[in-house]
């Protein structure tokens, strides 16, 4: 298997601090990583360079092989989808939120039709089509926040603790899904969460990153196992077993 994502040497700062850094990650065609460690550790930062929305102050990002700096800005961003832990839908109805991205693409309608029902039908919200954003619960808002990312069929899928809003049951149903869908699509995916017990459940592997720093990378048995230094120990530790 190929790598998508290489990350050599990556340094993010913000206001002069540094706020993440990433000696060595490289992250497989069709691997779901899991990013996982405590509030304020970094998680999302990797997320938001991933996306390109933040620059590295040194270091480099390599997506297919070729420096992020060096790709159009607008053809890269084509081939990502970001699902944030707030759905942010449009004041329509779910179809046409899913559909929306497909849209600003100039996609033949017909195909449009197709891949939203598609998508729809896959996350259970095809009997919703017609009803408006605003009159959704926060899972199903949700589900539509998910087929509106895999529609746009991305080669990276970058997902921000996605469920971290719902409650316990929602939460485990859709992570659940979540942890199927990936696993059939074979889509490439980076899912971050505090909770290594979700990390366990949605990734192939796990990365821990503690004090803005990307510290181990591995199964998460290994990881909960064999813990690369104090910061990880000390991390695993405070989680409810």
């Amino acid at each position: 298997m190929t790598s998508l994502i290489q990350i050599h040497d990556m340094l993010i700062q913000r206001n002069g601090r540094d706020i993440l850094y990433v000696h060595a990650l490289d992250i497989l065609r069709g691997e779901t990583l899991a990013v996982v460690g405590p509030n304020g550790a970094g998680k999302s930062t990797l997320l938001l360079a991933l996306a390109h929305l933040l620059r590295p102050r040194r270091g480099e990002i390599r997506f297919g092989g070729v420096p992020l700096r060096e790709w159009n800005e607008l053809e890269y961003r084509r081939r990502i989808s970001f699902v944030f832990q707030s759905p942010l839908l449009m004041d329509m109805t779910v179809e046409q939120n899913v559909a929306l991205g497909l849209k600003f693409r100039g996609v033949d309608r017909r195909e449009i039709q197709a891949r939203t029902g598609i998508w729809m039908n896959r996350l259970g919200i095809d009997p919703l089509a017609k009803r408006r954003a605003n009159q959704l619960s926060g899972g199903e808002a949700q589900r539509v926040s998910l087929a509106r990312a895999f529609v746009l069929e991305p080669e990276l899928l970058l997902l921000d603790e996605p469920f971290a809003a719902l409650d316990p049951p929602t939460h485990a149903n859709l992570l659940t899904e979540l942890s199927n869908l990936l696993a059939e699509d074979h889509r490439t995916a980076i899912f971050v969460t505090h909770n290594l017990r979700e990390a366990a459940q949605v990734g192939q592997r796990v990365a821990v990153i503690v004090e803005g720093k990307l510290r181990q990378v591995g199964p998460a048995r290994q990881v909960k196992a064999h813990p690369a230094d104090d910061a990880v120990a000390a991390f695993l530790k405070e989680l409810p077993h």
